[in-house]
């Protein structure tokens, strides 16, 4: 029984394409372990032998210490915003490995000070307390590096899941500036205390080098490229547009956009130059695809910086930074394509229902029928490519349809055969994920990029 209220066209395909997987996710892994055994073999080298408690406490305190200070560097460089990396891994992807990659740092950080400091307080036969204050009073740069530490500590604790809950995007983005100075003042300690650093000028300057290197990608996509672009293309509002009950298009006029080089299903982080929104970017998907003069963007209120959207005066500047991610058709393996969203989700994915080319089907699901944002444009292009768009909404309960794998079947009865593009609210892409899997779509076929923090 079909439950959903459906606009269909008889669909008609062009020619198969697949893609080879990209095999950037296995080198940049293949990178940070090598540089890894790099690490560790530093330490083996310059290690002798390993004697007693003392001993051991110490060296598992230097190889934790060599790997949370290369952890660091690591973290930094894939939250650089290096093109090559976001367009072939993925945003979300890369958050994912800085997310697990912090919680190790964190934790190969604490392991380090606490192993030094009992290491070296049997060697000197001193109790922890009078061992701490000779190392961070005494030792070059333990202050500072003492500094360093406890910063990036309350950095980690304040990324936990439970706190981010509890905090705006604004305040966890400025947040983790302070690991930029965290990572700056723990920097000296190691090579004016490290015993493999010590004496050793090829190791200080191998660090040295890593660290400048991730230092200069960071200014250079970080800072230098949103400057020159701000600069380049002029962007500014043109219009406002309510679109859907809290949702809005910002619609947005600019000189040479062709130059960004904007994919459908990518998103840019908008810095909107007024009062109360000029200090943050935030990330929002291009919701039309790009355009040499203009672009656009659709926005729910989900906090203060996408409330005050609405409100935005007409020529207002805006520097747009990206474009990011890898939600692209570059992903697409098979010949039929699912494209399925909830609420908002509908923005990159409405991108996408016009470009990709082939068989495509749009699921789009809502609470209620004045949630449908963009359903003209939508209907407009389903009827021009001749393609089909399923409308699901909650309310009311006549054109519901559950989101399980029977409910999918219903609405796409070969779903198997389909790579899926999935964009919506975490709880909603956490059970169409469970969905797909149990319709046999494989894993490798549901492409998903996440915009929660």
């Amino acid at each position: 029984m079909t439950t959903t209220f459906t606009t269909t066209y008889a669909g008609h395909g062009t020619h198969r394409r697949r893609l080879r997987r990209s095999a950037v996710p296995l080198l940049a892994q293949l990178v940070m372990w090598t540089g890894a055994a790099g690490v560790l073999a530093l330490w083996w080298s310059d290690t002798t032998s390993v004697t007693g408690p003392a001993g051991w406490l110490t060296g598992a305190g230097r190889i934790t210490g060599l790997l949370a200070g290369y952890a660091c560097a690591v973290l930094l460089a894939l939250m650089a915003r290096v093109p090559v990396l976001d367009h072939t891994i993925g945003t979300d992807r890369l958050a994912r490995w800085h997310a697990f990659g912090g919680r190790c740092t964190v934790g190969l950080a604490l392991a380090h000070t606490l192993l030094i400091i009992w290491g070296y307080s049997l060697s000197t036969h001193t109790n922890a307390v009078d061992q701490t204050a000779t190392l961070v009073l005494h030792y070059p740069d333990l202050l500072k590096g003492t500094a360093g530490f406890l910063l990036f500590l309350a950095t980690g604790v304040l990324s936990a899941r439970a706190a981010r809950r509890r905090m705006s995007y604004e305040t966890w983005h400025y947040l983790h500036f302070a690991t930029y100075l965290a990572v700056f003042l723990a920097f000296g300690h190691q090579l004016s205390n490290g015993a493999d650093f010590v004496g050793n000028r090829t190791a200080q300057a191998a660090w040295y080098v890593l660290f400048l290197a991730v230092a200069a990608l960071l200014a250079w996509y970080r800072f230098a490229v949103p400057v020159r672009r701000g600069l380049r293309h002029r962007l500014r509002v043109a219009a406002v547009h309510p679109e859907a009950p809290g949702v809005v298009s910002v619609h947005l006029a600019g000189e040479h956009l062709d130059e960004l080089g904007g994919e459908p299903g990518q998103f840019l982080r908008w810095r909107f130059l007024t009062r109360g929104l000029w200090w943050t970017a935030n990330p929002y998907s291009l919701s039309a695809p790009a355009h040499p003069r203009y672009l656009r963007i659709t926005v729910k209120t989900a906090g203060g910086h996408s409330a005050a959207l609405a409100h935005l005066a007409p020529g207002t500047r805006v520097w747009a930074e990206g474009p990011y991610g890898g939600f692209t058709a570059h992903r697409r393996t098979e010949h039929k394509v699912l494209l399925l969203a909830g609420g908002v989700g509908i923005t990159p994915l409405r991108t996408l229902f016009e470009t990709l080319p082939g068989p495509v089907t749009l699921v789009y699901r809502v609470r209620r029928v004045e949630d449908l944002a963009l359903r003209a444009e939508i209907d407009a292009i389903a009827a021009h490519r001749r393609a089909t768009v399923h409308y699901v909404v909650d309310e009311p309960a006549r054109y519901s349809s559950p989101l399980t794998a029977q409910g999918l079947r219903s609405l796409v009865p070969d779903v198997a055969a389909h790579d899926v593009y999935l964009c919506g609210p975490p709880g909603m892409a956490q059970a169409a994920t469970r969905a797909l899997r149990e319709a046999g779509v494989p894993a490798r076929r549901i492409h998903h990029e996440s915009f929660a923090f």
